[in-house]
């Protein structure tokens, strides 16, 4: 039985309706919701939680770099700064450190403020 839910519902429609800015920024805030997640979780030392938590990150992050324009010059700096953090999310996760995991979400932080900026800068030059 399927049940009816408001909320399901808005987000599914707002993913399908966002522009693929919005679904950036969109992932990049998925990206931070569970690094602060995944802090918790090993600050509670659930590993498991943890994770599963840093996985998906790393998936957003993969997802980042597959998404990249070879034929940009920017594209190759943001493909070894995925990098970097990717390899630091990956190392967190074995290590269980939330030292290396604040790193992650710091550069992670920056680039979703970075993305938003330029999606405000965009918006006036229309």
């Amino acid at each position: 039985m399927a049940v009816n839910n408001p909320y399901a519902k808005y987000k599914t429609n707002s993913i399908n309706t966002a522009t693929p800015e919005e679904l950036t920024l969109m992932l990049y805030n998925g990206a931070l919701k569970f690094c602060n997640q995944a802090m918790a979780a090993l600050e509670d030392k659930d590993y498991i939680k943890a994770n599963q938590l840093i996985q998906r990150v790393q998936d957003i992050i993969r997802e980042f770099q597959i998404t990249l324009k070879p034929e940009y010059e920017i594209s190759q700096q943001l493909d070894a700064l995925y990098d970097y953090i990717y390899r630091r999310l990956v190392s967190a996760n074995i290590r269980k450190d939330i030292s290396m995991l604040t790193e992650a979400t710091d550069l992670i932080r920056n680039m979703r403020d970075t993305w938003k900026e330029a999606m405000k800068l965009a918006k006036q030059d229309l």
